[in-house]
């Protein structure tokens, strides 16, 4: 490879690594003048390259985004994560982009190094995906909320909640949350004036975009939202108990999406959770295996009372 080559190529890797350059920084990292300096950059413009300049004694370079996509310069950690996620896209919950992942990933693994093939197999090869959602969610569906969220635009669409029920849902999209293989959306519902989380799976196509809005701030995470929603909210009955034992060790039983959990003190933590029943609720709790003190609500206390009688009545 000619020096010039090898110098645009080292020049375009500095110019990924950083926000800002400026031409004396850039003249120093690749030991050569400014001048060539402004020639290269020239060279990278013709060859595609977005590189905007600023002039004066205080300019200085920077990549920005251009119209269509030019060759990509990744390290060795990089390029290992990017075709570790291709694969992992060519089987997982989002419909319409495995034929897609897969044709990038021949690309990409057609120019990696062997060291590089090497690790990349050996990181998708061994590693076994647990609970896998069946439920999957078309690309072009993620794509438009992503982009309402981005752009902080209303968005409307037909929603099918657990029940089978269909409604017109008016929403100003916050984030999206993928959690155990489901995807959710967490944004403002304009006609229940409050937040709420959807299921990206029960949202129909066609979706509108609407208006630009001012972003609202929710009230704590979108993931801790999404936790809550998921794990007691949604259900019909539920149930605020204190567990035994220290948070730590409740968290290596308890799933993000099974309940939230709140620290109390050193050797307890406060446990919300729910379920479509009360039995299923009390078998929840006691197959969790730790001592626990139920706070509310009182017809828990009462049915935990009666399977107890009645299951000890079952072994006398």
């Amino acid at each position: 490879m000619s020096d010039t080559s090898t110098r645009l190529l080292r020049l375009l890797a500095l110019l990924q690594s950083r926000r800002d350059w400026s031409c004396a920084d850039l003249s120093e990292r690749l030991g050569v003048t400014p001048r060539t300096v402004r020639r290269d950059v020239q060279r990278l413009r013709d060859l595609g390259y977005p590189v905007h300049g600023t002039p004066g004694v205080a300019g200085g370079y920077r990549l920005g985004a251009g119209a269509v996509l030019p060759p990509l310069l990744l390290d060795d950690d990089e390029a290992v994560a990017v075709a570790v996620g291709l694969r992992t896209a060519a089987g997982g919950s989002v419909t319409g982009i495995e034929e897609t992942s897969v044709r990038a990933m021949a690309k990409l693994e057609q120019v990696l190094p062997a060291r590089l093939r090497r690790r990349a197999n050996a990181l998708h090869t061994f590693t076994v995906p647990l609970l896998r959602s069946a439920a999957t969610v078309d690309a072009d569906v993620i794509t438009v909320i992503a982009g309402a969220c981005r752009d902080s635009e209303r968005l409307r669409f037909a929603y099918r909640d657990h029940t089978g029920s269909e409604s017109r849902r008016l929403v100003e999209p916050h984030r999206m949350v993928n959690a155990s293989g489901r995807w959710y959306l967490v944004a403002w519902d304009v006609d229940r004036d409050d937040w709420r989380t959807f299921r990206v799976d029960r949202i129909e196509p066609p979706l509108s975009t609407g208006p630009r809005v001012v972003p609202r701030t929710p009230p704590e995470d979108a993931g801790d939202l999404v936790r809550r929603g998921v794990s007691s909210e949604a259900y019909e009955f539920q149930a605020r108990v204190i567990l035994r034992v220290p948070v730590a060790v409740a968290e290596e039983r308890v799933s993000a999406l099974s309940g939230v959990l709140k620290p109390l003190d050193a050797t307890s933590c406060e446990l919300r959770t729910g379920a479509g029943t009360l039995d299923m609720l009390v078998l929840h709790l006691a197959m969790i295996g730790f001592e626990f003190e139920v706070v509310e609500p009182v017809e828990l206390v009462e049915h935990i009372r009666a399977m107890a009688e009645r299951l000890g009545r079952a072994v006398r």
